[in-house]
C-alpha cells in the first residue's frame, strides 16, 4: 500500500486569468479591452487605475533601489484554446501591446475579435521574448459563442479591486 492512491496527479491551476506560459499560448479575444495603469502594493496586491497617478501612491511596493513601477495595461476576455474556457488576459509587455496594436491597425487583420492570436513566450525573467502571430479569420462555432455568452465578466471590476467573475458560479469548458 502506498501513501497516495495509484495514478494520483496534482491538478493544474484552474485560474480565471490566462498566464502566458513557455511556448505557444493560443486564444481568441472575445471582448473589448479596458486600459489602465497597475501597480503592486506592499501587501502584494494589484491596484488598477483608469489614469496614471500624478503622485507616488503611499502603498506602492518599492524596488531595492528606491524606485517603483507603474505599468500600463490592457485587459480583455479571451477564449483560451488550450482549456476551452473564457479567461481574462492582462497584458503589460510593450512588445505584445505593440504587435496587437499593429494587427488592429492593419487593414488585412483589423478587429481581433475575428481571429485567433498565438503569443509564443521564450526565455525567463529579463531574457523573456514574445512573438505574436495571428491565425486566419474564422468565426466562432455555435458552441463557442454559447460558452462566451454564458461567461459573465465585468472587466471594470478590476478598477474597483473587485472580482470580475463575481457572477460566475463555475468555469465552463469546451472539449477540444
Amino acid at each position: 500500500m502506498s501513501f497516495l492512491p495509484k495514478g494520483t496527479k496534482i491538478p493544474e491551476s484552474n485560474s480565471n486569468y490566462l498566464k502566458l506560459k513557455e511556448g505557444d499560448n493560443k486564444f481568441r479575444i472575445v471582448s473589448n479591452a479596458v486600459v489602465g495603469y497597475e501597480y503592486w502594493t506592499t501587501e502584494g496586491k494589484p491596484v488598477r487605475l483608469a489614469e496614471s497617478p500624478q503622485e507616488k501612491p503611499n502603498d506602492i511596493r518599492m524596488n531595492d533601489d528606491d524606485s517603483y513601477t507603474i505599468k500600463y495595461f490592457w485587459a480583455f476576455s479571451v477564449l483560451d484554446r488550450e482549456t476551452g474556457t473564457v479567461k481574462i488576459l492582462e497584458i503589460t509587455q510593450k512588445t505584445i501591446l505593440g504587435a496587437i496594436d499593429h494587427l488592429i491597425n492593419d487593414s488585412e487583420w483589423g478587429d481581433p475579435l475575428g481571429y485567433d492570436i498565438t503569443i509564443n513566450r521564450t526565455g525567463q525573467k529579463l531574457l523573456t521574448e514574445y512573438t505574436v502571430t495571428p491565425s486566419p479569420h474564422k468565426p466562432l462555432t455555435a458552441e463557442e459563442k454559447s460558452i462566451v455568452a454564458r461567461t459573465e465578466i465585468d472587466l471594470n471590476a478590476l478598477f474597483k479591486g473587485g472580482n470580475p467573475f463575481n457572477k460566475q458560479d463555475e468555469i465552463v469548458n469546451i472539449p477540444f
